[in-house]
């Protein structure tokens, strides 16, 4: 049996009334089998449709989740989409997001994966498309929705740790690339693809840098991939160091394998242990654990809920509650997420140029 939403206590965004809108989605991949949906059944969210190019694979997801209907003509989903005031969830290749929003009606209200756009002209291209058509539009920057990461940033907002002054974000494990065998045409792919995420939690937390200094490089364990390893440094002054370090081919068993993102105050310090990086899709158990001068020793926080499915919640369930409200704040907006890849893109850059300062302009 697995979780249910009433036993979360640190609850993702979700609207007061999660039948109200039903959802379309356009992709039938392991992402939508394994989290979207998942999250969506916990939540309550409303499964209307589902349209896949093979056909067969979103017949599957489907039967496994009930969904009533199955497409096998995207202009058909959106079409009935406009009838029923649906809300669209894109799960397609970065690179195919722009041409799909270019189809659906003004107003409307979409999700759409992450990355937003493989590079800063696609994610301002998918930008503009939102703004041109009044979109409200989120990106599936999920993990900063994680019930742990909105526990995480509560204990800093309440000042259980006092003033931040050091982040670091660690990971070494062997990624099971061969998941994603797509990712082996891909010029960008390490930061994009999965520190990008990383990048977003960190400016979730710390707000924006002003200039990143980053190396991204291939291994030999992966000849494949243009990128399996980077480490950026986030630039936000003098006081605050922010380093995210990752290393996806440590194949020397699992003793020394790391999956952490610990935080240090000037009252104490969080350390967050990612169980799903260490061995993942499976996964190890998350840990919470927290230092402050007052006790004198590490605690751990009791949490419930990860990553993968029930951040997923959150990304979708904002989006709702934005067209629920218009004066929600949602954490995910296209417009959030733009600067997220304006980091990246300065990641990038940097790892050709040297430090380079990061350009918000649109």
């Amino acid at each position: 049996m697995g979780l249910k939403i009433e036993d979360l206590k640190y609850v993702p965004d979700m609207p007061t009334d999660v039948k109200a809108r039903k959802i379309l989605i356009i992709g039938a991949g392991e992402i939508v089998r394994d989290s979207h949906l998942p999250a969506y059944k916990m939540a309550g969210y409303p499964v209307a449709g589902i349209y896949n190019r093979t056909v067969k694979k979103a017949q599957e997801l489907a039967d496994k989740f009930d969904i009533p209907k199955v497409y096998d003509d995207l202009d058909k989903l959106i079409a009935d989409g406009i009838e029923m005031n649906a809300v669209f969830d894109i799960a397609l290749p970065a690179n195919m997001t722009a041409d799909v929003l270019r189809k659906l009606p003004d107003n409307a209200g979409v999700l759409m994966q992450k990355p937003m756009g493989e590079s800063i002209e696609e994610a301002k291209e998918i930008l503009d498309i939102c703004k041109a058509k009044k979109l409200t539009a989120g990106v599936n920057f999920q993990l900063r929705q994680a019930p742990y990461m909105i526990q995480l940033r509560k204990m800093i907002s309440d000042g259980l740790i006092g003033d931040i002054y050091d982040v670091d974000w660690k990971v070494v494990t062997l990624q099971p690339w061969h998941l994603w065998i797509f990712l082996n045409d891909k010029e960008r792919c390490e930061i994009n693809y999965h520190s990008i995420h990383y990048v977003d939690a960190i400016r979730s937390i710390c707000g924006d840098p002003k200039s990143v200094y980053c190396k991204t490089m291939f291994s030999p364990k992966s000849p494949n991939l243009k990128q399996t390893r980077t480490s950026i440094i986030m630039d936000y002054g003098d006081y605050l160091r922010v380093n995210i370090s990752t290393n996806h081919g440590h194949d020397y068993g699992t003793e020394h394998q790391e999956s952490y993102l610990q935080i240090e105050g000037t009252k104490g310090a969080i350390r967050l242990t990612l169980g799903l990086i260490l061995d993942y899709p499976e996964g190890r158990p998350d840990k919470l654990e927290y230092y402050t001068y007052e006790a004198g020793e590490w605690k751990e926080a009791e949490i419930i809920g990860s990553w993968f499915p029930e951040a997923f919640i959150g990304t979708m369930g904002g989006l709702l509650r934005k067209l629920e409200d218009p004066s929600f704040h949602y954490m995910n907006s296209v417009e959030d997420a733009y600067r997220t890849m304006c980091v990246v893109e300065a990641c990038y850059k940097s790892d050709k140029e040297g430090s380079t300062s990061v350009s918000y302009e649109e």
